[in-house]
């Protein structure tokens, strides 16, 4: 699915998706209650709603769409997920270029459903890929700023998605970077 979103739309999204399917994978290999393969499909997908072309917020809704549409529920509700460690539509800093009762229905589904470690997981790995690898959070955080700007909900976002680091790696035993590739060469690249 992701080649054929590729051809559609090229673009460094995809790279992004693998290095997140890559980290989540990853990830999941040392999580108790996670498995890398399911991981490592939900990251390649998490974005896949870019197929139909440069968009901003809308990719997620599109997503959701296309996901839902094959009977893929969980992939589905991955690319809403993904976007929101804080549960609120108006946390993200991209444009919201759909319509009003679309960004009602992201709100809606996200008051309705409880985050397991699926969402997020994906919710922090998309907080640590780049198209060319893996980074500190702090340097993908940046990233994002640089390109969309920020809001008052900023410190929030990035106190959950750290919150939600260290979350996983009280679970895993360890550090999130000791089991990602070439982490501190991706960071100052």
């Amino acid at each position: 699915m992701l080649s054929e979103a590729s051809r559609l739309n090229p673009g460094p999204w995809t790279d992004h998706c693998l290095h997140v399917a890559e980290a989540a994978s990853a990830i999941a290999t040392r999580h108790p209650d996670l498995d890398p393969d399911t991981a490592y499909i939900y990251g390649c997908l998490h974005d896949i709603g870019r197929r139909f072309g440069v968009m901003q917020m809308r990719h997620i809704v599109e997503g959701h769409r296309f996901l839902e549409g094959l009977g893929n529920s969980k992939p589905a509700r991955i690319c809403l997920t993904h976007s929101f460690p804080v549960k609120d539509t108006r946390s993200c800093v991209a444009e919201w270029d759909c319509e009003d009762e679309d960004r009602a229905f992201v709100q809606s589904y996200l008051e309705e459903i409880n985050y397991d470690d699926y969402d997020r997981l994906l919710q922090l790995c998309d907080g640590i890929a780049l198209p060319h690898g893996c980074v500190l959070i702090e340097k993908r955080l940046v990233d994002v700023v640089l390109r969309y700007g920020t809001n008052d909900y900023l410190a929030d976002r990035w106190r959950t998605i750290f919150e939600i680091k260290a979350s996983m790696e009280e679970t895993i035993g360890g550090s999130i970077y000791g089991v990602l590739p070439n982490v501190v060469e991706n960071t100052f690249q």
